[in-house]
Order: structure tokens, then sequence, then C-alpha cells
């Protein structure tokens, strides 16, 4: 596994881009976090986040439904339908909540993440 290291941030190769789902999500490990990938493949775009909800603390947010709010890209919670901002981590539905985001790159077929 590849790790690029700079000043202030390292990126991680996470996996390939077969391992995510078009339109959807997978769950990493890196550095002993659960992140979650997303192909928005409808969208030409990917994100990463935490995998844990903050909501009950549960690592559900790689199977959660991605989609748009406005131009606003989001995934929802599967267990309580809070939803996200891919963008920020900003909970759309109650400001009360928020996850962590974490930039992603793809090169080369492989997917980087910076934790």
């Amino acid at each position: 596994m590849e790790v690029l290291h700079s000043p202030t941030t390292t990126w991680h190769q996470a996996c390939t881009v077969e391992d995510i789902p078009a339109d959807g999500g997978a769950c990493v490990l890196i550095e002993g976090r659960q992140i979650a990938i997303f192909n928005f493949s409808r969208r030409n775009e990917w994100f990463a986040t935490d995998n844990q909800c903050p909501h009950r603390q549960q690592m559900a947010l790689s199977r959660g439904i991605i989609g748009s709010q406005g131009e606003e890209p989001k995934v929802a919670c599967p267990f309580h339908k809070k939803t996200f901002s891919l963008r920020d981590g900003s909970c759309l539905n109650d400001e009360h909540y928020h996850i962590a985001t974490y930039p992603i790159e793809i090169r080369g077929g492989i997917v980087y993440v910076e934790v």
C-alpha cells in the first residue's frame, strides 16, 4: 500500500475504483478509522467521509443512499435518515450533527484519501 507524505498531510492508497460501486459507497480502514468512500458516478465526483453517523454512533454511512439536495451532494444514514453534505459534512436536516470529510483523489484507477 502506497502512502504519500507532505508536511501536514498523508495520502493513503485506499482501494481501486472498481472496489466502490457506481452511485454507492464502501468502507475502508485507514489509520484505525473507518472511512466511507462514495463514487457519485451520476455527478462524476468522488467523496470521502467518516463512516460513523454521529446521531447514534453507528458505522453505517457507507451503506447510505447518495443523492442531491438542490446542487448539494448528500448521503442519508440508512438507519435514521439524517442527511449529510458530502462536501463539508454538515447535517442538512439537523444542525446539531456533523461528519468529517476528507480530500480524495483518483490516480491511475487507485483511490487515495488524505487523512
